[in-house]
């Protein structure tokens, strides 16, 4: 739709134009940097850092029906910049101008309502919002759409010639971070550390083919995080795992999204989200707090935080009465739900703040964190999987986390669950064949169900058989055909036709 067809209240805004004071913030020492070069961590005191707009204020002089309508356009506008994360420019990153921000179809991923049966299976009406339809396949491209516009921001106006991008993953990161950067090409490469044997197949081939340098490392996530995390301190490099504050910018525009998707009504809203190394459940509740300061949305949803009881530092924190709360990193043991087998969040310090602020916003209790076991996580992955609604297994992990919540009265009867399906499920069905095929792995202590075992089925069927190679004879052809009907039939229960 061309701008000039818009609204002529809105025309002028369709466009964004590069504004705001964004600065990183130090959550330990409130110290405040310039956004005109890339930092992880407060040169001051080394503590972790948020992008925030001091100029935020300015937004909240257009009402909220405003940005609901101007944001609502911008979905039918053809402009490329805005049809992804950006379409929230001004929440996003404002800082930069839309001739640097990358769009490779990322964003506005569907929320899809539970089939009837599964919701019943349940026992609440939920919703899945599956991010696994992003360009990589998983959620992280909306944290990388933003990294990256900043980088190509900073390249051309620093006149960089040579960018190293690293990142720690367990696959999904090191998928949108290599796809990310080889859209850039020029003076931007890439490389990835991987936990050798964590990841895979399928993930492992994205980086590959994307062109980026990967190195499998002993040990987990939080092992080769640790690598990562020295070669930001002691190497130039350019950090694109979520300690980098322009990431959690990207990923708040999945709480914008979900608002829009439930027409800004989000008082009766429960969002399920996968922990992970925290960056997208901090980023989804500073999204939130912001729709909620510039009135766009009037309320608050309910936040639900998973964890497998494999992974669960934030689970146990929050556990505990406030004042016993103790933040204590725990050693992982393989999860099925892989890309959230993380021991140490590195986001963990904005996560505290942020829950903080936003149920000081709700005057009530509204965060809460639930722990699930690896064989609730593997049967919520195939009962969604079986009921129409292909999801991950961090998917699952959501899904087995609505019941947890459901189980716990977290849930009122009037309120409607949402769950994160992180990344795309052929991403992770190599653990589905394995629980079919009874090859899943001693160490994640997960029980086979026969009547979830599905396998493909093999008919007795007289030769000759066609082989691919050779041409059956008419007669032999018709003979296999009646001879594997006849079979199925019987396998299926059919009746023949009168």
């Amino acid at each position: 739709m061309k701008t000039e067809h818009f609204p002529s209240d809105i025309q002028p805004f369709i466009t964004p134009k590069p504004g705001g004071d964004l600065g990183y913030d130090c959550l330990n020492c409130q110290a405040r940097f310039k956004p005109d070069r890339l930092y992880y961590t407060c040169p001051k005191c080394g503590g972790l850092l948020m992008l925030t707009d001091s100029q935020f204020p300015r937004l909240k002089e257009q009402p909220g029906s405003f940005w609901r309508r101007l944001f609502d356009h911008r979905l039918m506008a053809n402009d490329p910049a805005i049809r992804g994360v950006f379409t929230f420019h001004e929440f996003i990153a404002p800082l930069i101008p839309l001739e640097d921000v990358i769009y490779l179809g990322e964003g506005h991923t569907p929320v899809v309502a539970a089939p009837e049966v599964l919701a019943k299976e349940v026992g609440a009406e939920f919703y899945v919002k599956l991010d696994g339809l992003n360009p990589s396949a998983s959620f992280k491209d909306r944290g990388m759409a933003a990294a990256l516009s900043y980088l190509k921001y900073l390249t051309r106006i620093q006149g960089l010639t040579q960018v190293i991008a690293v990142c720690a993953s367990t696959g999904d990161t090191s998928a949108a971070a290599a796809l990310y950067s080889a859209s850039l090409g020029g003076p931007v490469k890439s490389a990835v550390l991987l936990p050798q044997g964590r990841v895979t197949p399928q993930q492992l081939s994205q980086p590959l083919g994307a062109g980026a340098t990967v190195f499998e490392l002993p040990g987990v996530f939080d092992d080769c995080m640790r690598v990562v995390e020295y070669l930001s301190e002691q190497y130039q490099v350019t950090l694109l795992n979520s300690k980098n504050p322009w990431r959690v910018l990207g990923q708040e525009s999945y709480a914008y999204e979900v608002a829009q998707q439930f027409d800004y009504e989000v008082e009766n809203l429960v969002l399920i989200v996968p922990v992970g190394n925290a960056g997208n459940i901090t980023a989804i509740l500073n999204g939130l707090l912001k729709f909620y300061k510039a009135g766009i949305i009037e309320s608050l949803p309910k936040i639900i935080a998973v964890q497998s009881e494999r992974a669960n530092p934030v689970f146990l924190y929050y556990r505990e009465e406030p004042q016993a709360r103790k933040y204590v990193p725990v050693t992982v043991k393989p999860s099925v739900a892989q890309a959230a087998m993380i021991g140490d969040p590195v986001s963990f310090p904005r996560l505290a703040a942020l829950v903080a602020q936003y149920e000081k916003a709700t005057h009530k209790p509204s965060f809460f964190a639930v722990e699930v076991t690896e064989k609730a996580i593997m049967e919520g992955t195939l009962a969604a999987n079986r009921r129409g609604l292909p999801v991950c297994t961090q998917g699952g992990e959501g899904l087995a986390g609505l019941k947890a919540a459901l189980a716990l009265g977290l849930i009122g009867p009037k309120e409607k669950a949402v769950i994160d399906s992180t990344a795309h499920a052929l991403k992770f069905m190599d653990f589905q064949n394995a629980y079919f095929n009874g090859g899943l792995a001693a160490e994640y202590g997960i029980e086979t169900r026969a009547e979830l075992v599905n396998k493909p089925k093999t008919l007795d069927i007289p030769g000759p058989l066609p082989d691919g190679r050779t041409k059956l004879s008419l007669t032999d052809q018709k003979l296999f055909v009646k001879t594997a009907a006849q079979k199925i039939a019987q396998s299926l229960g059919l009746k023949a036709t009168a």
